[in-house]
């Protein structure tokens, strides 16, 4: 198979590969999970795309006063040789494609068909009504009856309808198009903090896919970047309810004409003591 827009930068022998896709996304859910699970696998570069296939340049590099050439998001494929099961492909973008996405989507099933992938898992942010101190909650979508029943016999609730936006929900039509597995894995966010990474819900993204893929993936980091958000978070709330309270409140003591600063009338002071 051609793939003129694929750059190979390794010939690993790999074994019925699954393969992790991520992108940038609300709450930054996927890509945090997938470069995490990258890093302390210490997968290797496999390939990467020619951007100018895909993506317009975005700007310029000058160093020293000279142009340099024009600069482009990069996107990355690393492989992880599993000694537990399939060995793992991990794509990588750096930011997502403004237009031919759904073209883009089947570029991408053509290089894991390029390295024989059997299966492959996106995963996303799902928008809910909840506390930002209740731990989300992973669901999970598929491709065909086969990944529902993958998901539900791993614990995993399935996502009933919905809508996922852009690459980390198009590459799962183009691999269904494809006959080929694949599945989402969703984690819950409060609707107030889409704008914000999430890391607790990425760290549940983590441990999901870990199970689902016989990988051992050490959470020490992810958990204390989860712990330390959570703190962030709460933080943020406090302030926030004390900027409320200041702005809707005033002090009784700064109300002139408050009941509470009017003086005690003296019989019923000389009453008050004589009861007590």
């Amino acid at each position: 198979m051609a793939l003129d827009f694929l750059k190979i930068l390794a010939r690993p022998k790999l074994t019925e590969p699954n393969m992790i896709a991520a992108w940038p996304g609300v709450s930054n859910v996927a890509i945090l999970a997938a470069t995490y699970i990258a890093k302390h696998l210490n997968c290797k570069e496999l390939a990467a795309l020619r951007p100018q296939y895909f993506f317009e340049p975005n700007g310029m590099i000058v160093r020293d006063s000279l142009v340099e050439g024009a600069q482009f998001p990069t996107n990355g494929f690393f492989y992880y040789k599993n000694k537990k099961g399939r060995d793992l492909i991990i794509f990588i973008g750096e930011t997502q494609p403004t237009s031919n996405t759904y073209s883009f989507s089947h570029a991408l099933i053509d290089v894991a068909e390029r390295f024989n992938v059997k299966c492959i898992y996106t995963s996303a942010a799902i928008i809910a009504h909840m506390h930002h101190t209740e731990a989300p909650h992973v669901y999970g979508v598929g491709t065909n009856e086969k990944m529902l029943n993958h998901l539900t016999a791993n614990g995993i609730d399935l996502g009933g309808n919905i809508q996922i936006a852009n690459m980390n929900g198009l590459i799962l039509g183009a691999a269904q198009e494809r006959n080929m597995d694949g599945a989402c894995i969703l984690a819950s966010v409060p609707n107030y903090t889409t704008h914000m990474n999430n890391p607790p819900a990425a760290l549940a993204i983590v441990k999901t896919l870990a199970s689902l893929l016989e990988i051992n993936v050490d959470l020490e980091d992810m958990e204390k970047y989860a712990d330390d958000a959570r703190e962030d978070l709460k933080q943020m709330a406090s302030e926030a309810m004390g900027d409320y309270i200041d702005f809707f409140t005033e002090p009784i003591w700064e109300n002139p004409e408050s009941r509470f600063n009017e003086d005690i009338d003296d019989d019923e002071d000389d009453n008050f003591n004589e009861d007590n």
